[in-house]
């Protein structure tokens, strides 16, 4: 198979589902002679930041010297997108090969009468296949769902990550924090260090708990492990200091705006410090220079300006006030318009309830998804705190008309549901130029 074929029968694979379970990851993996066994990981799991963590573990590393591959998912634009060697996508040509070398062990479990992996259970083989054959130094994957019974869980990590927990993809996780705290400290291994932002008490009892039963060393962020923001830096980022568990990293620089960025370089800085345990030692001067060479876009990403135009995939609740928080933080003084498109399965009504009030137009459109249910009844909700709501089908219809509604110094936030914002990223990037005032 090409890349094209190789997408197309990847894109297939989503016919099975989200099927959570490791018997068959494992079973593959196996047939490939255990890949993850030989990588030395660091697993990044929570509810939001697990990304931006992720890429700042990475970044840092690989400032260090080290090759470092990175597992995230999804992707915005590109399948290659999802593994990533010191910074730079794989090669079309790389993902197509990996996908002709599991085929054949794929169709070979069918064969047998064993259950077909799923599309992310694919994609997670993929990157230990690949991370193994290009030789890392280490491999960082960020969790796809949940974490216990997630299919990155394989692996046997040097430290294991929780950023974060609140109530997310509730129909397979929980409908308590105690309960979804639960599934993501299922990554927690026998012996093996855990870093933890975890705030909530409810989901950090469960944590520690969890920690105490493994033999697992904690390190707390906000405890152990502390930050301090210093300024802002216009719209490129941001200046903090971490004071870490062996060393103090004054004067950093993050092109990443908002206080949970502050919280995800401190936990970053937190699960590189676990390394020393191993004899790996991140010196600051390489803490700073991987920090401020971070990218991850549609994370509070500023786009373009003039006017502002803010993308940031807040998909939930707790992602929603970081978001709203970064705005009044941000843009104190300005108007606000927003254009908005979630799933249905997400937690909409708190995330209207929690940004519309904060602009002075709406504009609601449909995420190209089956899952995007019921779109139109977010208007409804957004009527009760707006006094101005539209309706756009098409994501480039609502983007068009999110700018026209938006002056030169205002600012235009585009939120929701990561199939949305992928396209209202593409849409922007393909005609900047005509949208230049």
């Amino acid at each position: 198979m090409n890349y094209s074929r190789a997408i197309s029968y990847l894109k297939n694979l989503t016919k099975f589902g989200v099927n959570l379970g490791l018997e068959r990851i494992e079973e593959l993996l196996r047939r490939l002679d255990n890949p993850h066994l030989k990588l030395k990981v660091i697993h990044v799991g929570g509810t939001n930041g697990k990304g931006s963590t992720t890429s700042m573990i990475s970044s840092i590393l690989n400032a260090a010297g080290y090759k470092v591959g990175t597992f995230t998912s999804p992707h915005l634009h590109r399948y290659t997108e999802r593994f990533r060697i010191n910074g730079k996508e794989i090669s079309t040509g790389q993902v197509a090969e990996l996908v002709n070398q599991l085929k054949p062990h794929l169709d070979e479990m069918t064969a047998q009468g064993l259950e077909h992996p799923t599309e992310f259970e694919v994609s997670t083989a993929i990157a230990c296949c690949c991370f193994y054959q290009q030789q890392v130094d280490f491999a960082v994957l960020e969790v796809g769902l949940g974490g216990e019974i997630d299919s990155t869980n394989v692996v046997r990590p040097l430290v294991s990550v929780i950023t974060n927990v609140s109530l997310d993809h509730m129909d397979y996780l929980g409908n308590t924090v105690e309960e979804v705290a639960r599934v993501k400290a299922g990554i927690i291994k026998e012996g093996v260090p855990v870093v933890t932002a975890a705030g909530q008490p409810e989901a950090l009892a469960v944590i520690k708990e969890a920690c105490e039963r493994r033999s697992a060393p904690l390190t707390l962020v906000g405890r152990d492990v502390t930050w301090q923001h210093q300024e802002n830096v216009g719209s490129s980022g941001q200046k903090l200091s971490i004071r870490g568990r062996l060393k103090n990293y004054p004067d950093l620089f993050l092109p990443l705006l908002g206080a949970h960025q502050q919280v995800n370089a401190a936990t970053a800085v937190a699960a590189l410090e676990t390394l020393a345990d191993y004899g790996i030692s991140i010196s600051p001067d390489e803490v700073r220079r991987g920090l401020a060479l971070v990218n991850w876009p549609g994370r509070f990403e500023i786009i373009r300006e003039n006017p502002t135009v803010v993308l940031d995939g807040a998909h939930n609740a707790a992602g929603a006030r970081a978001l709203a928080d970064t705005i009044k933080q941000c843009f104190p003084d300005r108007r606000i318009v927003l254009v908005l498109g979630m799933l249905a399965d997400k937690e909409r009504r708190k995330v209207i309830d929690t940004l519309a009030p904060l602009a002075e137009s709406v504009v609601v459109t449909r995420p190209n998804n089956p899952r995007a249910g019921d779109w139109q009844q977010a208007a409804e909700w957004a009527e009760y705190h707006c006094p101005y709501v539209e309706i756009c089908r098409q994501v480039s219809q609502a983007v068009k008309r999110g700018l026209d509604l938006t002056g030169t110094n205002d600012v235009l936030c585009i939120t929701g549901s990561l199939y949305m914002l992928a396209e209202a990223r593409e849409y922007i990037l393909k005609n900047k130029n005509k949208f230049l005032v």
